[in-house]
């Protein structure tokens, strides 16, 4: 059974008992009932889960215990999943609190280490955590998008943070789609041993619209639209019987030409049918694909179909003056050109994780200031950032996961859906699913499970890193780290499923028994089917016990089987490779191997840091790089230590996947011999913008880098003090922009 967590919900009738006047307002504004309940449990030492739609108003929350925390003197942390949104946060907070009160930590860039507010993503504080920082004057930590926990790559992170954190610690989760809202705070209770606080806001600011969008009957309502297509269907099909007997007549003529002479029996609806729909009244609007190319292509068709721009006189004007002011900047003029200027003027721009970095920034800062009217994105758009629209568009309902298209996750659709309706502004959020009549009946069910605001329930990605791994031997006792791996949501959630399964067992025994069967003894006439029912029962209760436990130690096995620990005793030993993954927090076991083998020492050191890019990077496909002398050569010889034994083992117990592309190798050194990047751009074939996923591997693989250092310095201090001076050559332009 689900454990009881000790936490409080403030019923309505009980909320101006426990309201004080301070917190009826905050900063001016009168709080919502949610945003009053959140901080008074605050005020009473609570942990705090708020779960609300997105433009509520959750940040109140947060801004409200980093003032409090701030105004007693002591520390607070903002945490982050990505760090477009800590950049945002540190810019707030700024203005808020003053320059000297927050500092920034995101792995690229680091201002006021030990300013009382820090923002920062949540690795960072994983890390600070991991190795040992006791942060005595630390208040609260606001973890936002805390839903996060579920992601499949960086989840284990959360979980991490929140069974490091001190006791004493106040803990604030924001999140949109938090639907198992009861389990997930029954296991924070347990794992912070003190009360947390539900406070649950399900009805939004701004209420949402959902409308389906065709070409032949504009903007429909749900239920109108099934009674339009239930229509259609039975007139296609008699259309259809129709034109195949006269296909049929006509007959071997057109034999062959296969799809020539088939009906089509509803003509496909365009971005710019919505657009036809949407402007001016519900503009802006975001439209949402799912591929960067459909981002740019959708956006040039739109300004090249368009007679003008959409913008006032006046708002054109103020978009020249920020493109003059932007081409001020050190690198601008390579990465506006004169068909962006163009489409920012035009009040167009599309939006997504490859674009330029600084154009990034330029779009979301346009945006912002509602210089923009239509804008073309990804997914990326919707996470965090504070860009509201009058109406979100979902050009489809189906995105690509990596391997292969799957239906838009309920939790995914909600966080962009919710970028609608603009908080003061609109009396209600417009979302528009475009599609087609012949289409619309394979997305209707899918749609059908948006519309109750129903989301996936958060799962446990547990499964800590090597470097993690690393950690815990060299610090903790096995009986410790058997503790912090037992208190995992993980293991929370197998305990309880253990727990279900062990009392459906007890009432299959008693029932059994009640007719007549004795434990020990053959099952007679038809209860030999319910015996074994019973006996799987009770396997597989067994089995899930200690199972996080057994594969937290088929982690230490491994490293002792490959030569990076010593055999189990009383101090395990740390061998080299044990040393290094102390020091290395990314493809922990593949860039240990190739320190091992000695690969990473014989390289230049421009070299070594195209090798570190490839190793953080997988260039889109569809994109191609002329490799450089010798490439070839050197990407397979660390291609062969990728697809070795201990790397793929380590891969398959990680439940991740090891990143290499030998492409990247030209790309980083151009870098590294500081070639610009729209000098590095001419020697890329790419069908979109992908400078922005350059910048992101340059980045990565500067931090790769300093772990590497680190590890240098205490065996070779001259290479250490060599890639020192490489990491702040290579931090520059775009690599240091605060995006």
């Amino acid at each position: 059974m689900l454990a009881d967590p000790t936490r409080r919900r403030y019923p309505r009738s009980q909320r101006s008992d426990l309201m004080s006047r301070e917190i009826a307002e905050y900063r001016g504004l009168k709080l919502d009932p949610f945003q009053a309940d959140a901080i008074t449990a605050l005020q009473a030492g609570h942990d705090v889960l708020v779960s609300a739609p997105t433009g509520t108003g959750k940040t109140v929350v947060a801004d409200w215990i980093v003032e409090h925390s701030l105004g007693v003197g002591r520390d607070v942390i903002y945490t982050a999943p990505i760090k477009a949104l800590s950049n945002q946060k540190f810019r707030d907070y700024r203005r808020l609190f003053g320059e000297e009160s927050v500092g920034l930590l995101t792995g690229d860039l680091v201002i006021r280490r030990d300013a009382p507010c820090r923002v920062m993503t949540t690795e960072i504080l994983r890390n600070m955590l991991l190795s040992g920082d006791t942060l005595p004057d630390l208040a609260a930590v606001v973890i936002d998008e805390i839903h996060f926990l579920d992601d499949a790559e960086r989840g284990t992170t959360w979980e991490e943070v929140l069974i490091y954190l001190p006791p004493g610690v106040r803990v604030v989760g924001l999140s949109a789609t938090l639907s198992n809202l009861e389990e997930f705070a029954a296991w924070l209770s347990e794992v912070r041993g003190g009360e947390v606080t539900v406070v649950e806001e399900r009805k939004r600011a701004v209420p949402l619209e959902t409308v389906i969008a065709t070409r032949q009957h504009g903007l429909q309502l749900p239920a109108d639209m099934n009674r339009i297509h239930k229509d259609w269907e039975r007139n296609a099909r008699q259309a259809s019987r129709g034109m195949s007997r006269a296909h049929d007549r006509r007959g071997r003529r057109d034999r062959g030409r296969r799809g020539h002479n088939e009906p089509r029996l509803a003509a496909p609806t365009r971005h710019f049918h919505i657009f036809d729909m949407l402007f001016p009244e519900h503009a802006p609007y975001l439209y949402f694909v799912f591929s960067r190319r459909d981002a740019e292509g959708l956006s040039r068709q739109l300004v090249r179909g368009l007679p003008g721009s959409l913008l006032s006189d006046a708002r054109i004007a103020e978009v020249k003056a920020r493109l003059d002011a932007f081409m001020e900047q050190t690198g601008a003029e390579a990465a506006l050109d004169d068909e962006l200027a163009n489409m920012y003027l035009t009040g167009v721009a599309f939006h997504h994780a490859g674009l330029h970095v600084m154009l990034k920034a330029l779009v979301e800062e346009l945006y912002e200031h509602k210089l923009i009217a239509v804008l073309y994105c990804t997914s990326t758009f919707a996470l965090g950032i504070n860009m509201p629209a009058r109406a979100a568009v979902f050009d489809g309902l189906q995105r690509y996961n990596g391997r292969e298209m799957i239906p838009l996750p309920g939790r995914e659709f909600m966080q962009m859906a919710g970028r609608a309706g603009r908080r003061g502004i609109d009396v209600h959020g417009l979302v528009v699913v475009r599609t087609d009549l012949d289409t619309y009946s394979e997305i209707r069910p899918q749609l059908k499970g948006y519309l109750t605001g129903a989301t996936e329930p958060v799962e446990s990605r547990f499964s800590l890193s090597f470097h993690s791994v690393a950690h815990l031997l060299n610090r903790h006792p096995k009986e410790r780290i058997r503790e912090i791996v037992e208190r995992s949501f993980l293991a929370f959630r197998r305990r309880n499923e253990v727990a279900r399964t062990a009392h459906a067992a007890e009432r299959l025994a008693e029932s059994l028994e009640r007719a007549g069967w004795e434990e020990g003894t053959k099952a007679k006439g038809g209860m030999g089917k319910q015996v074994k029912r019973l006996n799987r029962l009770r396997a597989r209760a067994a089995e899930g016990t200690d199972l996080t436990w057994a594969e937290f130690e088929q982690k230490v096995l491994f490293l002792q089987v490959y030569g990076y620990i010593g055999e189990e005793s009383e101090d395990d030993t740390f061998l080299a490779g044990g040393n290094a993954l102390l020091h290395i927090q990314f493809q922990e076991i593949f860039t240990a191997e190739l320190f091992l083998e000695g690969v990473l020492d014989e390289l230049d050191l421009d070299t070594l840091f195209g090798v570190l890019c490839g190793m953080c990077n997988e260039l889109p496909r569809g994109v191609f790089v002329e490799p450089g002398r010798g490439d070839k050569g050197l990407g397979r010889r660390i291609g062969k230590v990728r697809a070795s034994e201990v790397v793929t083992t380590s891969e398959e117990l990680s439940n991740g996947r090891v990143t290499w592309d030998p492409g990247m190798i030209p790309l980083g050194r151009r870098w590294a011999e500081g070639a610009p990047l729209a000098e590095i751009m001419d020697d890329v074939r790419s069908t979109s913008d992908i400078s922005g996923d350059l910048v992101g591997a340059f980045r990565r693989g500067r931090d790769l880098l300093s772990q590497l250092a680190s590890l240098w310095r205490s065996m070779d201090p001259d290479r250490a003090s060599a890639v020192d001076k490489l990491s702040r050559r290579i931090k520059r332009d775009e690599v240091e922009v605060l995006d």
